[in-house]
């Protein structure tokens, strides 16, 4: 019976590694999911960074400015940060400059003197404009878990909320300007709520943006709506900072122009001016995948920019299912390519499908999406690579079992029928009909020898015969059907018909007479008392097919020509001949074929058991 090809061992392997597969890959997605902050996120960002490189540099939009607290503007006012006074100064031009919102990227936090922050109050109510808060985390983790998005227990939780002084409070809007960094402090979210208690307080960027829109923002269950389209959000109602270029890349205005009196009114009309630092001695400072110092007035420009624009990174709830899926299908889809019968094959198969992947992360990052890398490369990497390497030693296992198999197999079948057989191992379940040579041998005196002998000499002298005749036999492109003792039975026709069967086989007769002539004059004959070798053979169609009785299968052939090339041996021995071949196989093999040996006697036969004589031709 036939092993279920489900209770093979490399089925059982595969089956193995696509459960390992889907456990790893799930567990990995849920924990994408979750947004669980894990050693992956450096890998992720790595590969995020790189994306940006490979797509470069875009241009930020034109309605945000960058208004420089410069080094030429601190050597002006000889301070740094600037005195409220002057930061009035500069609020005031901006105003008359006509800008839309003046952000101003400063916290506002010690008392001061009244007369400077009464001046700074009063120039911040002469335009909307938005100052900075900050928020103290203590290290304490906030609840994520299994929160879903839109739950607002994901948004950042300060322990502590400080806020600007009164006066410039009520005179403007405040909103924190904490970012959502990496471990190597590279900024990547911008949070836009964060937990104040049993309330909520505003990011910076989000009030600007709101100012600018004059609109309320509203949220939903993964986005923000700021007077205009809805923005997706990613878990926690982060926004995922998209970089526009290096520092630089906004349109900048130093602040000591502004206080100069160069910019004219009107000239800013329809802009949001960032005032912050960007000094070189300042430390408000950041890395981003175009430049390793850049000034955090531009990071709250990015995020104000992408608010307006509705140009950030899009990773939201959905985003996360198709990583957490990719991570599931990924690595399964790579065990079920390896599994390939053709390994080479396999294998090119499943790192094209990774290349693949990788190109449309890619394509998806050109158009603002943020499929994760990490999750899914890090779900198949260590399946696809322990499979892979499972396989090769399985298959090297399976590999020397297999040549063991076959040489064991060797000394049962002849090497044509044993390379069919591994080859197709179905082969002649069902008989198949062929026009065949049939060739019998048998030894002469053998009984004799086998009593003189005795069972070990009579074993020993018939593996030497075996061997002759199966050499003798493969090299004219035989088969040994079958060893009778001292008989074999031959075929020339399996396991695929060939046009000069028959001439191969009336070859292999003379071949086969004289290696055996040889070998019983070297003394193998004196010694067992054997005179010489029987042969008959004869041409037609037979039934090549395996017979099976208990499990054990037989390789045969059956028909009329099997019986005759048998009972032409026993005409030879009847008339004293070696040789006795019918003219059917000459008459296939033609004339040509006997070119090289002696004329043999031609007669008329009686076959036992057949009702017609047939024409034979006879040897000594």
């Amino acid at each position: 019976m036939t092993k279920r090809f489900w209770l093979e061992p490399g089925f059982a392997l595969t089956l193995g590694f696509a459960f390992l597969a889907v456990l790893w890959g799930g567990y990995l997605g849920l924990g994408q999911l979750a947004g669980r902050r894990s050693p992956l996120d450096g890998l992720e960002y790595l590969s995020l960074d790189l994306r940006y490189r490979l797509r470069g540099p875009h241009p930020p939009p034109d309605d945000v400015i960058v208004i420089a607290i410069d080094d030429e503007t601190t050597r002006l006012v000889g301070a740094f940060p600037p005195p409220r006074d002057v930061i009035a100064r500069i609020v005031n031009a901006l105003a008359r400059a006509g800008v839309d919102v003046i952000a101003l990227d400063f916290a506002f936090l010690d008392p001061g003197r009244p007369e400077p922050n009464q001046a700074l109050a009063e120039a911040m109510a002469s335009a909307p404009t938005v100052v900075a808060a900050v928020g103290q985390f203590d290290g304490v983790a906030t609840a994520a878990g299994a929160a879903p998005i839109g739950d607002l227990a994901l948004a950042p939780r300060p322990s502590a909320i400080i806020w600007p002084i009164d006066p410039l409070r009520a005179a403007a809007r405040a909103g924190l300007v904490n970012l959502s960094t990496d471990a190597g402090g590279a900024p990547r979210f911008a949070p836009l709520l964060y937990r104040d208690g049993e309330d909520f307080a505003p990011a910076f960027a989000l009030e600007a943006a709101a100012a600018m829109r004059k609109a309320t923002a509203s949220f939903g269950d993964g986005w923000a709506r700021i007077g205009g389209d809805p923005i997706p959000l990613d878990l926690g109602f982060h926004l995922p900072l998209r970089f526009y270029g290096p520092r630089g890349a906004f349109a900048r205005l130093s602040a000591a122009r502004v206080l100069a009196g160069e910019v004219e009114p009107g000239a800013l009309r329809g802009k949001v001016a960032v005032v912050g630092a960007t000094a070189a001695a300042v430390g408000d400072r950041f890395a981003t995948p175009f430049d390793l110092s850049t000034p955090g007035v531009e990071i709250q420009a990015t995020a104000i920019a992408n608010l307006l624009s509705g140009g950030g990174l899009v990773r939201t709830l959905q985003v996360r299912r198709l990583d957490a899926a990719t991570a599931a299908a990924l690595p399964l889809l790579l065990v079920a390519l390896i599994a390939s019968r053709r390994a080479l094959l396999g294998l090119s198969a499943a790192a094209a499908t990774v290349l693949i992947w990788l190109a449309i992360t890619a394509l998806a990052f050109e158009r603002g999406l943020w499929l994760a890398v990490a999750t899914p490369l890090a779900a198949a990497a260590p399946i696809a690579a322990g499979y892979g390497a499972a396989r090769v030693v399985f298959e090297r296992r399976r590999a020397a079992r297999l040549e063991r198999d076959k040489a064991t197999l060797a000394g049962f079948q002849s090497p044509a029928l044993l390379a069919r057989l591994l080859e197709a191992p179905d082969f002649l379940r069902q008989p198949v009909r062929l026009s065949a040579a049939v060739v019998f041998i048998d030894l002469a005196g053998f009984t004799g020898a086998s009593e003189r002998l005795g069972p070990i000499g009579t074993r020993d002298f018939i593996v030497e015969f075996q061997s002759i005749v199966g050499r003798e036999v493969a090299a004219s492109g035989g088969v040994v059907i079958s060893f009778m003792g001292d008989g074999a039975m031959i075929l020339f026709g399996l396991p695929d018909p060939r046009p000069d069967d028959a001439a191969r086989a009336l070859r292999a007769v003379w071949a086969l007479r004289r290696a055996l002539e040889a070998w019983l004059a070297a003394g193998a004959g004196e010694t067992a008392g054997v005179a010489g070798a029987r042969f008959g053979a004869t041409w037609g169609v037979v039934a090549a097919s395996r017979l099976s009785a208990a499990g054990q299968d037989q390789i045969t052939a059956l028909g009329d020509p099997v019986n005759v090339a048998s009972r032409l041996m026993e005409v030879g021995k009847q008339r004293g001949r070696t040789v006795v071949v019918s003219e059917d196989l000459i008459a296939a093999a033609g004339e040509l074929a006997l070119a090289s040996v002696a004329e043999g006697e031609r007669a008329t036969v009686d076959i036992r058991g057949r009702t017609a004589p047939m024409r034979v031709r006879l040897w000594l």
